[in-house]
């Protein structure tokens, strides 16, 4: 019993320390969000951060997956219309936490080696994100679809990925109004779905 409740009591301050980092480096960015100032703020020295996740590479990882969780928590839509809104949206809370969008820019391009530990998170996370825009777009017969479901969600994923490269360079870029624009061209109205225009009398 006694092993039980330590465990519980680990899992639960693993928990926590992600939180905690998750807050850091959104409000303070991943550069000033060292070892050291997450440890302070949940109460450990950083030797116990790297007792709970091993190396600074895998508890960004984990912050990484714990903000992914964050936006799991939301219903998923089942309505396409809905389904485009939320990933815009999604896109949206990213502007807010800029140190978290360069944590993700960041490890993305160190996870381009296998032994990365966060190399295996964004093969997942890619997959994952592919799969739910493509059975998205699929259920919504009022639309047709310029590229077939895989190629497309991946052309979304890739403008999206670059696009948050752009904004911590030019804050300026809209990055939901891109991603949104992107979508109704590559996901328009079918003919069908398109109301006549009103008839006119003649004179």
């Amino acid at each position: 019993m006694a092993r039980r409740g330590s465990y519980a009591k680990g899992v639960a301050r693993r928990g926590e320390i992600l939180e905690s980092a998750l807050d850091v480096i959104g409000r303070k960015g991943y550069q000033n969000a060292s070892l050291k100032q997450i440890a302070e703020v949940v109460g450990v020295t950083p030797a116990a951060l790297l007792h709970y996740f091993g190396s600074k590479e895998e508890l960004f990882t984990e912050v990484l997956r714990t903000r992914d969780e964050h936006d799991l928590d939301t219903p998923q839509p089942v309505d396409p219309v809905d389904a485009k809104a939320a990933f815009v949206d999604v896109i949206r809370r990213n502007a807010e936490v800029p140190g978290v969008v360069e944590l993700f820019s960041r490890l993305a391009v160190d996870a381009v080696d296998p032994e990365h530990p966060a190399h295996r998170y964004f093969l997942d996370r890619s997959e994952r994100l592919r799969e739910s825009i493509a059975v998205a777009f699929e259920r919504d017969e009022q639309r047709r679809a310029t590229l077939d479901p895989d190629t497309m969600a991946r052309v979304i994923q890739a403008v999206s990925d670059g696009l948050q490269l752009q904004w911590m360079i030019d804050p300026t870029v809209d990055m939901p109004g891109i991603i949104e624009s992107l979508m109704d061209v590559l996901y328009p109205p079918s003919p069908r779905a398109t109301p006549p225009p009103a008839a006119t009398q003649e004179d």
